[in-house]
């Protein structure tokens, strides 16, 4: 058989199998959204934008030296704290300036696992695109706007075990020689 009757011989059942496929989807409701006539249904804890608690934030710095891209901003300084009722005065770090520059921002989440004081959060507002790069740096006011958006964290399965922590604070205390050492 040659090369052009071969061809020929797919070619009329390959098109009707197309024409047949079709006509199937042609038969279907579409399943797109239109977007901006219709909010997309987003997953419980979908990635949007990470929202600042700016109180909680202790400029520890963490969060800005664990991200890949260098696209956090922190600057702080340090005030002193008076002692009540009297002692050494204290000093905290004062957040001045946490900004993301979103244009370089991965996504990765690296900055909301780290942060040992819970004050950043995954928000799962989308919409902030900008016409200019330049606006794409958010600074800590506009940050702050996105924690009324943050869903409240699921709720722990009371089935589960306890965690370690907790299974070694309540270990009774290992059984030694009563009053010390001698």
């Amino acid at each position: 058989m040659s090369t052009d009757k071969r061809r020929s011989a797919g070619f009329v059942p390959g098109l009707v199998s197309g024409m047949a496929t079709t006509a199937r989807q042609l038969a279907r409701t579409p399943h797109t959204a239109e977007y901006p006539d219709a909010a997309p249904e987003l997953p419980a804890r979908s990635r949007g934008v990470i929202a600042l608690i700016e109180s909680n934030c202790t400029s520890c710095m963490l969060c800005a030296r664990e991200c890949p891209d260098w696209c956090i901003h922190i600057d702080s300084h340090k005030e002193e704290v008076p002692a009540e009722g009297g002692g050494r005065a204290r000093q905290r770090n004062v957040l001045d300036r946490f900004a993301i520059d979103w244009s370089l921002c991965m996504y990765c989440g690296i900055c909301v696992e780290v942060c040992p004081f819970d004050a950043l959060f995954w928000s799962p507002q989308f919409e902030y695109a900008e016409t200019d790069i330049r606006d794409l740096l958010h600074e800590k006011e506009r940050l702050g706007q996105w924690v009324e958006e943050v869903p409240a964290p699921p709720e722990l399965d009371p089935a589960a075990a306890d965690p370690a922590e907790v299974t070694a604070a309540n270990k009774p205390a290992r059984g030694g020689r009563a009053g010390g050492r001698r």
